[in-house]
């Protein structure tokens, strides 16, 4: 219970904040430019609590799913008036400016934490800076069946020249089922291959079936699992298993698999201390439903560095971090459209709770807020999409219309916002529907 309580007040603060700075800034941009605002809202529905300030009501809603700032005269149906101060009035470039302002503050708020992140604690994975060397590739997998060996090195990936593993694994998850050339270095000899990743996990991202060189370092433990009754804790390092040194936890994985619940013992790190530990894996789900493995209850974080960068540098990689990121979320969104791409690849608002209930329980207060940034992100990215209703429609309204010199009929914005209102919640729906799917076990076999 205290880890959905966590969850839930993590996500609550999170969300709650994201909308809070993308509707300030419909609302500062309005003020500004001298629009009449009405409300300014967190939450839609009937009003909860609040207070009046001028000619704005501020209001908590009790439907907490998004925010708005009613203007005056914005909805294209109200009859208007030759009131300067209501939004219509207002010429193109001023609408435009209002629209845009709120994905602009959810990317700038994105681009400040990370900055405010990597100043004081920029802690990320060693092997995801290494040159992409495959330490081993598992049995019957995409790579094994295209030649791919241990020991080879992407060379090339998708137009990626001499990639590190932090460029390699987007490119794979965003290609399940679908066609992926490499080309492969081993030795002195270089050749083409094309591999199809396989759609895995609840989320259906591609896999590959390779794997780098990390060092096994603990760090979530499933309390009902060996690892933790036996006494292995956070941050322990398992540095070998049964006499045999462990180079990743996927070699792990596999010889957990090999010998099945036979007594398994673990060399491990703690601090200063060698420890030893025996204990028996058991058959237990995985993070894909269609999978259980034998496993010892642990997710592993790898050997990770941690240092600080000053302001300048800190904000240059806060920049390049989010301009990467971007460019991925537009490339999923591509991919989702294409149908190339599992609608279970989007986590909704019971995924985001997860999540953030994991950071909020971590060391420190930069997990949470590195995962606000990617949230913020996202949100001003998706906002930014051209379908009706969200800012990236009003913005593409207002450049056909500026393109042709006159107002969009009535009639047709209409109809237009009322199929993307449907859209939307089936949308809506979809993604919740795959949160659940992905978060209770055995609910899709239960379901009629």
């Amino acid at each position: 219970m205290s880890e959905f309580l966590t969850s839930l007040i993590a996500v609550a603060a999170v969300l709650g904040f994201m909308i809070l700075i993308h509707e300030f800034g419909h609302y500062a941009v309005a003020k500004w430019l001298g629009v009449r605002v009405e409300q300014f809202a967190i939450g839609f529905g009937k009003r909860l609590v609040g207070f009046r300030k001028g000619e704005t009501d501020y209001r908590i809603n009790a439907i907490p799913l998004g925010g708005y700032v009613k203007m005056s005269g914005e909805n294209p149906m109200d009859e208007r008036t030759d009131d300067p101060r209501e939004f219509l009035n207002h010429s193109r470039w001023h609408r435009f400016l209002i629209a845009i302002a709120g994905p602009t503050m959810n990317i700038l708020l994105a681009v400040v934490l990370l900055t405010v992140v990597y100043m004081v604690h920029y802690e990320y994975p060693v092997y995801l800076d290494k040159q992409a060397v495959i330490e081993g590739v598992r049995k019957d997998s995409p790579a094994s069946k295209a030649g791919i060996q241990a020991g080879d090195r992407i060379a090339k990936i998708d137009g990626i020249e001499n990639p590190t593993w932090e460029q390699v694994q987007p490119r794979v998850w965003l290609s399940p089922n679908q066609p992926l050339t490499v080309t492969i270095q081993r030795g002195n000899e270089t050749f083409q291959k094309t591999l199809v990743p396989k759609a895995v996990t609840s989320s259906e991202v591609g896999s590959a079936g390779w794997f780098p060189e990390e060092p096994v370092v603990i760090g979530q433990l499933d309390p009902d699992l060996p690892a933790a009754k036996a006494g292995l804790k956070e941050d322990d390092k398992i540095v070998a298993m049964n006499g045999q040194p462990v180079p990743s936890i996927e070699s792990m994985i596999d010889t957990l698999q090999q010998i099945k619940d036979q007594p398994v013992d673990l060399t491990v790190e703690r601090g200063s201390q060698t420890l030893h530990f025996n204990l028996h894996a058991v058959m237990s789900p995985t993070e894909d439903p269609k999978e259980q493995r034998y496993r010892l209850g642990f997710i592993n974080k790898g050997v990770t560095k941690v240092t600080t960068l000053p302001f300048p540098a800190a904000l240059k990689l806060s920049l390049q971090q989010n301009e990467k990121y971007g460019l991925l979320i537009l490339e999923l969104a591509k991919k989702l459209v294409e149908h190339k791409i599992s609608m279970k690849a989007i986590s909704g608002p019971i995924g985001i709770a997860q999540d953030a209930g994991y950071a909020a329980q971590q060391k420190g207060w930069t997990p949470l807020m590195e995962l606000t940034a990617g949230i913020s992100l996202n949100l001003g990215i998706f906002n930014l999409l051209p379908i009706p209703i969200l800012d990236g429609g009003v913005i593409l309204f207002l450049l056909i219309e500026g393109l042709m010199r006159r107002d969009i009929s009535m009639t047709i914005k209409e109809r237009v916002y009322q199929a993307a209102f449907v859209f939307l919640v089936l949308f809506a729906v979809m993604v919740i529907y795959n949160d659940l799917m992905k978060t209770i076990p055995g609910l899709a076999d239960r379901l009629p």
